[in-house]
């Protein structure tokens, strides 16, 4: 298969006119082109006449012949990694293993693992995605929260109530992403996820998405607990060996050779826990700030160079900035055409984050923007001094805003007064808010970064500092302000105990901890047999 790549095209082409431009660049008659697929596609909008810029896979008659002696710097020999599960393992599983959480580090380990035999049992704290669906929006109309069933809790974790980018920048020499993307359209996203640059899925379809993943592992071997969650651990002799889970108040034991900690960001009552029964923790940096809104219309003028066009998705951007103090400022998790949700998951304590669906189709364009913050910032002690800070921003937010999301518009955030309205557009947001001073939340230093880091983005997009900019507080849950140190076999500071994902502080992001998911799985299959017996299949039935 051969690679061609740099074929720029214009927005409104057709089909036929990119098979031209490929025959043209291939210098071959069509009749020798036997197949092809799209492998990439982006958007070009450096210059103003915006373009789609593809690389496609091809398949050729006589391809030896065809590439012996041709150069090309757009022509090369596809070389592609095609990922493969290792299936060595020579030790016997007493018990199946346990994944605790059903994000996306969870769920794509539990696939592969049921997938090849080892019929792991997924252990989620929270409501099944269509139960969870009602309680979240539920909770953005009335303010009544679930504490085990949330935007951070519940099936499919946090990624479910986000934007569902599908990008990374992990390297990925084993074709883990590849593998990815492809069991995700297997179960039901849009193919065209496999090619665009920056691939999404949007919470709308996420739902269906990791339904059909539950159903696939069930129909594979595995066991869902819903409602259930990790209360305590028992080791024997420095190995897992018990569990205890709660459901309503009861409480069941679950004995275990292998215990895979894929419990997200937020699961901070789980961390304790871990801490006390002796697993090794660490406080990592991390970056805390505020979610600004701006008309989606701004964006894409500025994106797009003032060119509409309906093909055009709602354009996006990535913004970062130094500061003479080394403090880092920049944006994460933007959202096209997205809403700003509150992302709340303990009384009395307030988070937002950002979420759209497929369509990017909202008239609001969302970001956060953080500024990074390290243990010195907040006097770190331990391992759980971040969750503190965490914390601390979270309270004087839900305060503020007395269970409500706190806003308030960017020029009166600079002036240091509250708002009493909105300016040129209005807020796109999923839950109730209240205009307060949001400059009562984060510490000073980090509101003067802010203010710096909002200049300075205006500098590439211009009038993003504008004056009725919609900020709206906390930012704090960007990733685990903690780490659970694992060694080369991916194994805790507790024999058997697997930690994976945002959670256990190695991925960033749905792909990222899916991909961690995958690197699991493979560790715990390169040790373990598969489980044979029926009746292992059936412990928890």
């Amino acid at each position: 298969m051969i690679r061609v790549q740099q074929l720029k095209l214009p927005i409104e082409h057709t089909k036929e006119q990119l098979e031209q431009k490929l025959l043209q660049t291939l210098r071959i008659s069509p009749d020798r082109l036997l197949s092809y697929k799209i492998a990439k596609r982006s958007v070009d909008a450096r210059k103003k006449e915006l373009h789609y810029v593809y690389a496609i896979d091809a398949v050729i008659k006589k391809e030896g012949q065809y590439l012996k002696g041709r150069k090309h710097p757009n022509i090369q020999v596809l070389q592609k990694k095609i990922y493969s599960f290792p299936q060595d393992g020579q030790e016997r599983l007493r018990h199946r293993p346990v994944i605790i959480g059903s994000g996306p580090a969870g769920l794509f380990c539990a696939y592969q693992l049921a997938g090849y035999g080892y019929c792991p049992i997924v252990v989620e704290r929270g409501s099944d995605v269509d139960l969870r669906s009602r309680k979240v929006a539920q909770f953005w109309e009335t303010g009544n929260l679930d504490q085990h069933t949330n935007v951070q809790f519940g099936e499919g974790g946090a990624g479910t109530f986000s934007d569902g980018k599908l990008n990374t920048l992990v390297k990925d020499p084993m074709g883990r992403n590849a593998e990815v993307l492809r069991i995700f359209v297997e179960m039901g996203a849009p193919e065209e996820i496999l090619y665009l640059n920056k691939p999404h899925i949007g919470t709308d379809l996420l739902k269906a998405v990791v339904k059909n993943l539950r159903k696939k592992i069930q129909a594979m071997g595995g066991s869902y607990l819903f409602e259930h969650q990790l209360t305590d651990i028992r080791e024997k002799e420095g190995h897992i060996a018990e569990l205890t889970l709660c459901e309503n108040g009861d409480f069941r034991k679950l004995p275990t050779d292998v215990l895979v900690l894929a419990i997200g960001h937020s699961a901070r009552d789980t961390y304790e826990m871990l801490y006390d029964r002796g697993l090794l923790m660490q406080e990592k940096a991390f970056a805390v700030g505020l979610r600004v809104e701006h008309p989606q219309e701004m964006i894409d003028e500025c994106q797009y160079h003032g060119k509409k066009h309906a093909l055009l998705p709602a354009a996006a951007y990535k913004l970062t900035a130094n500061l003479e103090s080394g403090r880092g400022v920049y944006s994460f998790c933007m959202c096209p055409g997205g809403y700003v949700v509150n992302a709340s998951s303990e009384q009395g304590y307030l988070a937002v984050n950002g979420m759209s669906y497929h369509a990017r189709d909202g008239a609001n364009a969302n970001s956060a923007i953080i500024v990074s913050v390290n243990p010195a910032d907040y006097g770190g002690t331990g391992p759980f001094s971040g969750i503190g800070f965490q914390r601390t921003l979270e309270q004087r937010a839900y305060l503020l805003g007395q269970g409500k999301i706190p806003q308030q518009l960017y020029g009166d955030f600079q002036a240091n007064r509250v708002s009493d309205t909105y300016g040129g557009f209005p807020s796109a947001v999923k839950g109730t808010s209240t205009f307060a001073n949001l400059r009562e939340i984060l510490p000073e230093e980090l509101n003067e970064a802010f203010i710096r880091g909002m200049e300075q983005f205006s500098q590439v997009i211009p009038n993003y500092d504008r004056y009725d900019a919609i900020l709206s507080g906390v930012e704090s849950r960007t990733s685990a302000p903690v780490r659970i140190p694992r060694n080369e076999r991916f194994e805790g500071s507790i024999a058997g105990i697997y930690p994976c994902g945002e959670g256990a502080g190695y991925a960033g992001g749905i792909m990222s901890a899916a991909m961690d998911g995958l690197k699991v799985a493979e560790a715990i299959a390169g040790k373990y047999k598969r489980i044979e017996s029926t009746e292992g299949r059936k412990e928890i039935e």
